[in-house]
């Protein structure tokens, strides 16, 4: 059977988001630099460029990968140079290591790589074993050095988004990229505690009251109360509702200040639809002590995470008074605020609670429990 017939069969196969063991994973998004070099770290690889028998690549080997007129140029030790249109570097041994290279940024990964373009695009598509990733992305969103209660819960967060999205770009050939807009993923961690965090929890994921996998939302601080989902992203979450959290408020983003001229602050009032004339500039001062949705003055109003965008500010939770020529803001907390609060969860697990403790604390009415208990989502 001609190999495309048999990966058209392979991409037409159902296989269960539960069932998967291991997820593809675009790497080094947003780049598209016009080479890259791939070196063997440790156990052995094999090259297959399709139209040639595979080449064996073993620690210390390199491949250099650039890219001509929409074509792959594959150079390899001691061979010439290949054109193809696609490759494939896979892993031949239970403990295959491999670098990544491009513009100037080395990153680390296990499993195997797949290359190619599509419509004027360099793809890298690593292939690892789902608590690889895990550890991973807690490496890139947690960070090392930090209890493990606290990675745990980052563990259980990371994969229940993962599964929650993990068709997200499956018609672009993988499930997820490595950047923030689905996880940052810089590659494997080699922190035990970070990889004894993800194998802890190996299969766990947060369930909301209709059994589907929850919307696990987090940001750095909420400043001492976090967000409502509606109050942010207009639709509401039964999981994710307000709670107060007094875990958070001394850490290093609990707090910010921001000054700017009250001409400044009034022109962009104005710019977004603010006709009144004040006399007395002390009306345009507001207050929140606790989370509001909108700013306020006379019969003005503005949605406070529109004046987050536009101002660049650090959250929505801030107060504002006239104080001269100037405006001063004062803000609480780093993020948008809705759902777990790191620095909050992070002061928790210091207080001695447990990732299940902190988790059910930020989100309202769920349950922790392994992936193949989650409920399908109807599309």
């Amino acid at each position: 059977m001609p190999r495309i017939l048999i990966i058209s069969l392979i991409l037409l196969t159902y296989i269960p988001v539960s069932a998967q063991d291991h997820v593809r994973i675009r790497l080094f998004t947003g780049h598209d630099s016009g080479s890259a070099v791939f070196s063997v770290v440790e156990g052995k690889y094999e090259l297959d460029l399709f139209n040639n028998d595979p080449v064996g690549i073993t620690a210390g080997d390199i491949i250099i990968i650039t890219f001509f007129n929409d074509r792959l140029v594959v150079k390899t030790r001691n061979r010439p140079g290949i054109t193809c249109d696609s490759l494939f570097i896979s892993g031949k041994t239970d403990n295959d290591l491999f670098s990544l290279r491009i513009e100037g940024v080395r990153h680390y990964y296990s499993g195997n790589l797949n290359c190619y373009r599509d419509m004027g695009t360099s793809l890298f598509i690593n292939t690892c074993e789902i608590e690889s990733y895990i550890a991973g992305v807690i490496s890139a969103e947690g960070g090392p050095g930090k209890h493990i209660d606290y990675l745990k819960t980052q563990a259980v967060i990371a994969r229940t988004y993962m599964y929650k999205y993990f068709e997200k770009h499956i018609l672009d050939g993988y499930n997820l990229c490595d950047d923030t807009h689905c996880q940052a993923f810089n590659g494997i961690s080699d922190d035990t505690v970070i990889i004894n965090a993800a194998e802890k929890t190996r299969g766990q994921v947060i369930l909301g009251p209709d059994s589907t996998l929850i919307i696990a939302a987090f940001h750095s601080n909420c400043g001492g109360e976090t967000a409502q989902a509606e109050d942010v992203w207009l639709t509401s979450q039964p999981y994710l509702k307000r709670v107060t959290d007094p875990f958070c408020t001394a850490s290093r983003n609990a707090r910010w200040q921001q000054k700017m001229s009250l001409e400044e602050w009034t022109g962009y009032l104005k710019k977004m639809g603010y006709d009144e004339e004040t006399g007395d500039a002390s009306l345009l001062n507001f207050s929140q002590k606790t989370r509001q949705k909108e700013y306020k003055t006379g019969n003005f109003s503005l949605p406070l995470r529109q004046i987050r965008t536009d101002l660049n500010l650090r959250s929505t939770f801030f107060s504002l008074s006239v104080e001269g020529d100037s405006v001063i803001l004062k803000g609480r907390g780093y993020g948008h605020g809705v759902g777990l609060c790191q620095e909050g969860a992070m002061g928790m697990a210091m207080k001695g609670f447990d990732y299940k403790q902190i988790i059910n604390f930020y989100y309202t009415g769920v349950v922790i429990a392994d992936i193949k208990e989650a409920v399908v989502e109807e599309e």
